[in-house]
């Protein structure tokens, strides 16, 4: 088994923990700790894996690359591979990827709000910094 390879077939999406059910659907799309992070990172424009990795510094790589390969698999990101290995790959949300973007918008939104009421400060480091809204 090689362990590198994408977990599942992109064209075949990843089956429903709860069959039927549209929230469990969802959730196993965009679900996960970093999911609608990358996803909102990517509306804001393709990235290399280590664009992503700089932006992203509390998430492991092997943990980037799990999060990244179920977004593939489930259709959301396209995996773009610019030249022979070693060469670097590209990352970018796909036609249907922007479809879940007014849902990272208004998870944004709400989690500015959630800030302000809790007191939390936004993140001072502008690459990790999620302030920018989706267009």
């Amino acid at each position: 088994m090689n362990k590198k390879a994408p977990a599942g077939n992109p064209t075949r999406p990843r089956p429903n923990p709860l069959p039927g059910c549209p929230m469990a659907a969802a959730f196993a799309a965009v679900g996960g700790k970093w999911k609608l992070t990358l996803v909102y990172w990517l509306a804001h424009g393709e990235s290399h894996f280590a664009g992503l990795r700089r932006r992203s510094t509390p998430i492991t790589p092997k943990v980037l690359a799990e999060q990244l390969r179920e977004l593939e698999a489930d259709g959301l990101v396209e995996r773009v591979v610019t030249g022979p290995v070693p060469a670097p790959v590209i990352y970018r949300l796909t036609p249907y990827g922007t479809t879940v973007l007014p849902v990272v918008e208004s998870v944004r939104v709400w989690g500015e709000a959630h800030l302000r009421r809790t007191g939390g400060e936004p993140l001072g480091d502008e690459a990790m910094n999620c302030a920018h809204p989706i267009a």
